[in-house]
C-alpha cells in the first residue's frame, strides 16, 4: 500500500480543519455567553455537586474539556474559585467531555453530516452579515459545528484503507495481542495523541475512525480512552507553569483525579468492558466483540460510564485529593519589595 507524505499532510489538515471547526465552535460560545458562564461558575460552585454540574453543563455547551479546565486554572491564578471548588467543576468537566464522543458516533457515523456540513456553512455566513454582534456570533458557532464535520469527513477519508490492505492490519497485530502489555502500549499512544493534538475530543475522533475502519479491536480502543484522559491534563499544567500557587494547585488536581481513575480502571479493566459489551447489548445494539460496527457506541458508553463512576467516586474525596495537591505544591509568595528600595 502506498501510504506518502502527500497522503499524512491530508490526515494532518484534515485533523487540523477538525481542530478548528472546534475552535471556532467554542471561541463562538465563549463570546455568546459572555460575562455569563464567569458569573455562573463563580456562583454555582458553593456545593460540591452544584460545581460538578456547573463543569459539566459548561464542557457540554462549549465542547472543550480543555477550555474548561483551562478557565478553571485561570480563575484559581485570580482568586476566584477555592481549589475545592476547582476540583468540583473540573470533574464535571470529565464528564461534559464525553458529550463530544456521542455527537460523533451519532452524527458523525450514522448521519451523513458532510452532505449538509457546506450548506451549514453558507447558513452561518449569512449571519456574520448582521450588525448585531450576537447574530455574528451565532453565525461562527453554526460555521464552526459544520466544519468539526467537514473535518471529520476528511479524517474518515484520510486515514489508511485497512479492509483492502491487510498487510497494516498484520503491521498492528503483531502489538495488539500482548494482553495488559498491549493496553498499556494503547494507554500510551492515547496520552502522547492528546499531549500533541491539545484536544481530547480530536483523539476521541481518531479512536472512534480507528474502530469503525476495524484497525484497532474494543479494548485497545477502550485503553486509548483512558490515555487521552491522561494527556487531557497536560493543557492546563502547562498553562500553569507561568500561574500562581493556587493555579499549579488546580491544575495538579486535574492530574491527579484522572491518574486515579485510570489506575482503578486498569485494575478492573476487564469486568468493566464486559459490563460495557452487557450495557451495549442491553440498550439495543450489537455486541462491540461480535460487530465491528458497534464498536463507536461501546467506546462512548465505556467513555460515558467510566467518567461517571469515577466522578462520583471521587467525588467523596475532593477534600483528601486538594490535602495531596497542597502537599505536592507548596505555598509560594510573591517576594515583597523592601520599603526604601527605589522604584526607578
Amino acid at each position: 500500500m502506498e501510504y506518502g507524505i502527500y497522503d499524512i499532510l491530508q490526515l494532518i489538515g484534515a485533523l487540523g480543519l477538525f481542530l478548528f471547526g472546534m475552535k471556532v465552535m467554542s471561541d463562538a460560545l465563549l463570546k455568546l455567553a459572555g460575562n455569563k458562564m464567569r458569573s455562573i461558575l463563580a456562583t454555582m460552585t458553593s456545593n460540591r455537586f452544584f460545581g460538578i454540574f456547573t463543569g459539566f453543563l459548561i464542557t457540554s455547551v462549549i465542547q472543550s474539556s480543555s477550555a474548561t479546565t483551562l478557565m478553571v486554572v485561570s480563575f484559581s491564578n485570580a482568586g476566584l474559585l477555592t481549589l475545592v471548588e476547582s476540583i468540583s467543576v473540573i470533574m464535571g468537566a470529565n464528564i461534559g467531555t464525553t458529550i463530544t464522543a456521542w455527537l460523533i458516533t451519532i452524527l458523525g457515523f450514522k448521519v451523513s453530516m458532510s452532505a449538509i456540513a457546506l450548506p451549514l456553512v453558507g447558513f452561518g455566513f449569512i449571519f456574520t452579515f448582521l450588525k448585531k454582534e450576537q447574530y455574528k456570533n451565532w453565525g461562527n458557532f453554526i460555521i464552526g459545528f459544520a466544519i468539526l464535520f467537514i473535518g471529520l469527513q476528511y479524517l474518515k477519508d484520510a486515514m489508511p484503507d485497512l479492509k483492502s490492505n491487510p498487510e497494516m492490519l498484520s503491521f498492528l497485530s503483531q502489538y495488539t495481542e500482548h494482553g495488559y502489555l498491549s493496553i498499556l502500549l494503547f494507554l500510551f499512544i492515547g496520552t502522547v495523541l492528546t499531549v500533541v493534538i491539545q484536544s481530547s475530543s480530536a483523539t476521541m475522533a481518531l479512536t472512534l475512525i480507528m474502530t469503525a475502519e476495524g484497525w484497532i479491536p474494543f479494548e485497545l480502543a477502550a485503553a486509548m480512552v483512558l490515555g487521552e484522559n491522561v494527556g487531557t491534563t497536560i493543557t492546563a499544567n502547562l498553562a500553569a507553569i507561568i500561574a500562581n500557587y493556587k493555579a499549579k494547585r488546580t491544575a495538579r488536581a486535574h492530574l491527579v483525579f484522572n491518574l486515579i481513575g485510570v489506575l482503578w480502571m486498569l485494575i478492573l479493566f476487564y469486568p468493566f468492558l464486559r459490563f460495557v459489551d452487557w450495557l451495549t447489548t442491553y440498550l439495543g445494539s450489537d455486541s462491540p466483540y461480535v460487530n465491528a460496527a458497534a464498536i463507536p457506541v461501546a467506546i462512548s458508553l465505556f467513555h460515558t460510564t467510566f467518567n461517571i463512576i469515577n466522578t462520583f467516586l471521587l467525588a467523596w474525596f475532593i477534600n483528601p485529593i486538594a490535602n495531596l495537591v497542597e502537599r505536592i505544591v507548596p505555598v509560594t509568595l510573591m517576594p515583597e519589595k523592601e520599603i526604601d528600595e527605589p522604584k526607578f
